[in-house]
């Protein structure tokens, strides 16, 4: 005869609870590991949530709160950008993305760092000059998707990307990032998401 184990009402406080499965932020259905984005115009949250919701909601259009982000990754290697307006717009880091923030009515600029995403807090004329001297490239849906510009070791590149791609560089960035200069783990986070870019862009199709 074994002694008895405890009581299967108290066995709960003995073990770790289950973990709690993701649920859309919109409707709580339970999230697949590859979900969609929505974002809320007013805060800027950006929302996880189901197939469903994201292919309800629109992408544009004049006073929508929430917003579904896109799929669409287009490299764009007719984009004119050279290294002096890279060094007028003073983007302290290698890169950058751009989005038209429909509340504010302009583009506005932010940049990875190890905080998290910094807004470059400077006037953006410079950035003006370069979409005017681009007029025939796409461009991206307000507040869902931005241009991410990379300023590799070898040359300039910009992408046309949604906007939770950007997020997602910032958080390799934040969480892999170590000391002033980064470190190897955090130059090859950084190096594959670019190279996944720009295979998601090759899939897609070029401008």
């Amino acid at each position: 005869m074994t002694a008895a184990g405890p009581p299967a009402g108290l066995r709960r406080f003995r073990e770790p609870p289950p973990p709690e499965t993701p649920r859309c932020e919109m409707c709580a259905e339970p999230l697949e590991e590859r979900h969609g984005h929505v974002v809320n115009v007013q805060t800027r949250a950006l929302l996880c949530t189901c197939r469903g919701c994201s292919l309800v909601m629109p992408g544009s259009g004049p006073g929508a709160r929430y917003r579904g982000v896109p799929e669409r990754h287009l490299h764009l290697p007719g984009f004119r950008l050279t290294a002096a307006d890279w060094e007028a717009l003073q983007i302290p880091v290698r890169a950058a993305f751009f989005f038209h923030h429909s509340v504010l009515g302009r583009y506005v600029a932010f940049y990875p760092s190890p905080a998290g995403a910094a807004e470059s807090l400077l006037p953006l004329d410079a950035w003006d000059d370069v979409l005017a001297a681009n007029p025939e490239a796409p461009r991206p849906l307000p507040d869902v998707e931005a241009y991410l510009v990379d300023r590799g070791p070898e040359r300039l590149a910009c992408h046309l990307v949604p906007i939770d791609a950007c997020y997602e560089l910032v958080g390799l960035v934040r969480l892999h990032w170590k000391g002033f200069h980064g470190g190897p783990e955090a130059w090859r986070a950084i190096d594959g998401f670019f190279a996944e870019i720009r295979a998601r862009a090759g899939e897609d199709r070029r401008v």
